[in-house]
């Protein structure tokens, strides 16, 4: 039996906590060597890796609660866990933008990844010009006592992608969100620029690709 939520001792708030923390973890560590599996066996099938590199990692408990009271939300653990979804998150950085909708797909057809949502930001951008594919999941962790089901935001996008992504992180929280119109715009342009040159880089390798063959 699957156990969606986590238990918490409220007379240890710290030790829950870190059975949190580990939980979350875990279900990096999962994801991960599913995806290095994945990646393996495509070289092996295909004689091409889809995955350039991969991130995670835990979100503070700084912007954790953060974000429960942005949203209006007491800071407890319990809050924590069904109401913030990015606690535990994983960036695939990928060659081309073809390579994001099939290791999508890779990722879905796992009988124990269990896809909560999905953003395709790719299809439709950010007024920003921000492009990524996010995936929200679950799948379970096996602990000594019980299963637990644990969400990890999965986020897929291109090099040019988390190029573009960076330096806009980077800009939204030197300004407070609030940088000026110019750079605004020529962030949207830049976007523009690198759905271009995906689409170009994309095209000339299915030409190299096909002269191999």
């Amino acid at each position: 039996m699957i156990i969606m939520e986590f238990q918490v001792d409220k007379n240890s708030e710290v030790d829950s906590w870190k059975e949190v923390i580990l939980i979350y973890n875990s279900a990096l560590k999962e994801i991960g060597t599913k995806l290095e599996i994945l990646n393996d066996e495509f070289q092996h099938v295909h004689q091409y890796n889809p995955i350039e590199h991969i991130k995670s990692r835990i979100k503070s408990s700084e912007s954790i609660v953060k974000k429960l009271k942005k949203h209006g939300y007491e800071s407890t653990i319990e809050n924590m866990v069904k109401y913030v979804n990015d606690i535990a998150g994983i960036r695939i950085i990928c060659s081309f933008t073809s390579d994001i909708y099939r290791i999508a797909d890779m990722l879905r057809n796992q009988n124990d990844i269990k896809v909560l949502s999905v953003k395709d930001y790719i299809q439709n951008p950010k007024p920003s010009g921000y492009k990524s594919y996010h995936m929200l999941v679950t799948l379970p962790i096996f602990l000594s006592d019980r299963i637990v089901d644990a969400k990890v935001e999965i986020q897929i996008r291109t090099v040019a992608m988390d190029f573009w992504a960076s330096l806009e992180h980077k800009i939204r929280y030197k300004f407070e969100g609030c940088a000026p119109e110019h750079i605004t715009a020529e962030l949207v342009e830049c976007s523009r620029m690198v759905s271009e040159l995906d689409a170009r880089m994309m095209s000339l390798n299915e030409e190299i690709q096909t002269l191999d063959k």
